[in-house]
């Protein structure tokens, strides 16, 4: 529509704006896009809350799986165009002279731009964190105690702010979305975080639950998916225009398609699942050991240093399927391993000490 294109339009003069006068902010910038990225949930955030605040963690890996269902339904009911592509297609520059964006090597994600998952996931998982740390808080009844969690409470925000600020530009700056597109991203993800402040539930859920979940979601997106394939509505439409327009084919990752984002999330959904509902974790979360700070540093510094040796686990994928397979088990090995195998283990070596002291 000519609407769609004015904001289009507009979006590509606030990006070439940032190209050309935050240059000196490139690496900042390009690091604020990898702090937005929904996978750091699962290897750097989630295993720091969960050791803290098993509450917390676990509605940090539900927020987030379900933020970015939502968020690739979206992104499929919205057909977002992502502004590198976009000025290479439209028709609404005169003389064919559309603007040149650069393209950096996280620039060209496959699926479509509308709303932002890197601002949706950032916002939905920070907005967690910033009200748990609020909740230590509020119970703070003497005066003095309350000034201090009026400091508290404009400092996190603020930081929160700051944040999704930051994370917004840098996806913006990098040519992968329009300003609209972050700016929906944001408060959709805050919504989804907000619902589940209300969820209480999930912190009860049986192992038939969370694969009732996974099962939901995965027949739901499928089914959308397929539906609209027979009414003739290609959902993948994004796919050849990031691979058409991407300045280097190196740059374009099987990893940002949107079955794979939703493969990702549906196996560390069912990662978490098994490794609450197993015996490992009750015998090790849940004993006498855990109450202990050691213990619980032990677990996050085992846990961090665990999930970065699976960043060198490459996933084949000349083989689209194998991929997706080999995916979905790797992101369920993640939660499983914070939850249940290194507290497990950890828990095991302290007992072993104290026999041997005995």
């Amino acid at each position: 529509s000519t609407k769609m294109d004015l904001l289009h339009r507009n979006g590509v003069l606030i990006i070439q704006h940032l190209q050309r006068d935050y240059r000196a902010y490139q690496d900042f910038l390009n690091f604020m896009s990898y702090v937005g990225d929904p996978r750091n949930i699962f290897s750097i955030y989630f295993p720091l809350w969960f050791q803290l605040n098993q509450v917390v963690g676990t509605k940090m890996i539900w927020v987030a799986v379900i933020g970015d269902w939502f968020n690739l339904i979206f992104k499929w009911i919205l057909f977002g165009h992502r502004p590198y592509w976009w000025v290479q297609e439209t028709m609404i520059y005169p003389n064919q002279s559309s603007p040149c964006l650069e393209q950096f090597p996280i620039t060209c994600e496959t699926g479509p731009g509308s709303p932002s998952g890197h601002a949706m996931g950032s916002s939905c998982v920070w907005y967690v964190m910033v009200t748990a740390a609020l909740s230590y808080t509020v119970r703070w009844k003497d005066k003095s105690s309350v000034t201090l969690h009026r400091l508290t409470w404009s400092f996190l925000w603020s930081v929160f702010w700051i944040i999704q600020i930051s994370v917004c530009i840098s996806r913006v700056f990098i040519a992968t979305h329009f300003p609209h597109q972050v700016i929906l991203g944001v408060f959709a993800g805050i919504l989804v975080a907000e619902a589940f402040e209300h969820t209480p539930a999930i912190q009860t859920a049986s192992l038939r639950m969370y694969i009732k979940t996974n099962l939901f979601l995965f027949i739901f997106a499928l089914g959308f998916y397929l539906v609209l394939k027979l009414l003739d509505i290609d959902l993948l439409w994004s796919v050849p225009k990031a691979k058409k327009w991407c300045a280097n084919p190196d740059w374009i990752n099987i990893d940002t398609t949107p079955f794979a984002g939703l493969v990702r999330n549906l196996g560390a959904l069912f990662g978490l699942g098994i490794g609450i509902n197993s015996e490992m974790f009750i015998l090790s979360c849940k004993g006498k050991n855990s109450c202990k700070i050691s213990f619980r540093i032990l677990c996050i510094a085992a846990s961090l240093a665990t999930l970065q040796l699976y960043n060198f686990v490459k996933i084949p994928t000349h083989t689209e399927y194998l991929f997706y397979i080999l995916s979905f088990c790797k992101s369920a090995a993640m939660p499983l391993t914070v939850v249940a195998l290194v507290p497990y283990c950890v828990h095991s070596l302290m007992r072993t000490t104290e026999k041997k002291l005995n």
